[in-house]
């Protein structure tokens, strides 16, 4: 089993900038990835960015891509997602994920799920 932890929501001004941790304990893999999604009220859940834990390669949807900076430290076991010129759209429920395998942008490919954490982007 793992366990994912999130942190660093909260409510913000339209144009500022939040930064989420999501903390991994227990099993690990010898090559995984971490997502991040978020889920708006009455939508789907969607990807958001994805690293390889092993080479560092990361991913965006087009939606975040030049906004949203996802890292990791691999000392702490930790993923950041920095979430800088935040706007109304963004707000949701941000969850962390992580796969036994390499990145994938699809919610249904990962195996292990954080319990979320509310952004909310005021105008």
């Amino acid at each position: 089993q793992v366990q994912l932890v999130e942190s660093g929501g909260g409510l913000v001004q339209a144009g500022g900038s939040l930064r989420l941790s999501c903390a991994a304990s227990g099993r690990t893999f010898s090559n995984y990835a971490m997502g991040w999604f978020r889920q708006a009220p009455r939508k789907e859940r969607e990807f958001v960015a994805a690293i390889s834990w092993s080479s560092g390669v990361t991913y965006y949807a087009g939606a975040v891509k030049g906004r949203f900076t996802i890292s990791r430290d691999s000392a702490k076991n930790t993923v950041y997602l920095q979430m800088n010129s935040l706007k109304p759209e963004d707000t949701a429920v941000y969850y962390c994920a992580v796969r036994n395998l390499g990145v994938s942008t699809t919610v249904w490919a990962y195996d292990y799920w954080g319990q979320g954490t509310q952004v909310t982007v005021s105008s």
